[in-house]
């Protein structure tokens, strides 16, 4: 891997449905019959590539490779097209349809297109969001949960962290993803940063999407009530961490 590729983390989400994969799927370490109901217990990203020139995470190299690994031991290698990359810092593992199995989300480019949300799970590609719509135009994502309360599960992203500053939320439903609620001026990311800010709290009353604002000055509690974005200053932006721990 090269020097310049700091970037591959696992991380968990606490919080299924299938699609036609557009991957070629590779099964490694043995084979999984169809009938086998295997579950993903770790994915992470492979094939370092350098295709694509953006660099927002502070270098220029991406990720051609999703690997997913199964709860009977076999990992299987989700494999993108030359005119693709995972444009992400780690994926992250999300039980989306609450059946107790996790899917995959991951923030995947198109070089000419820019980024969307994907979801997978153990067979491919299980929904997205669509691209920004040109080069260059990325993603950062907060976090998946029920936010608001209803038994279904909401992605959490920022779109444009460094130009549009939109805080988006998507319902998962149905095996699609639909977006529900919006609000401008959020950040959680800076450009050339390895590592995206913020993310998900939970401190007794309910969820709470913990970004930036636009001048990365304070710290943003934002929750989701009746399909749109409540959204409230809670500290500086020197305390995140606290807020993220529910000690602020």
């Amino acid at each position: 891997m090269p020097a310049g590729a700091p970037r591959l983390r696992c991380l968990l989400w606490r919080p299924r449905a299938r699609g036609a994969a557009v991957l070629a799927a590779l099964v490694v370490g043995g084979l999984a019959s169809a009938g086998d109901a295997q579950t993903i217990t770790a994915a992470d990203y492979a094939d370092p590539t350098t295709r694509y020139d953006h660099g927002i995470l502070g270098d220029a190299v991406e990720w051609g490779t999703l690997v997913l690994t199964l709860s009977n031991g076999t990992r299987r290698r989700l494999v993108l097209p030359e005119s693709r990359v995972f444009e992400d810092v780690a994926p992250r593992l999300a039980d989306l349809d609450l059946d107790g199995a996790p899917e995959v989300i991951a923030v995947e480019t198109d070089i000419a297109r820019g980024a969307r949300l994907s979801v997978y799970d153990e067979t491919g590609l299980v929904a997205a969001t669509p691209h920004i719509g040109q080069t260059h135009r990325w993603l950062a994502p907060v976090g998946a949960a029920d936010l608001d309360g209803d038994g279904r599960v909401e992605i959490a992203y920022v779109d444009r962290p460094h130009l549009a500053r939109v805080l988006r939320v998507w319902r998962f439903e149905d095996g699609a993803l639909r977006e529900i609620a919006a609000a401008d001026g959020l950040t959680n990311h800076r450009i050339g940063d390895p590592a995206i800010a913020g993310g998900l709290r939970d401190c007794g009353a309910g969820p709470e999407m913990i970004t930036l604002d636009a001048g990365w000055a304070r710290v943003m509690a934002s929750r989701l009530a009746g399909g749109t974005i409540e959204t409230a200053e809670v500290a500086e932006a020197a305390a995140l961490q606290d807020v993220l721990d529910c000690k602020r």
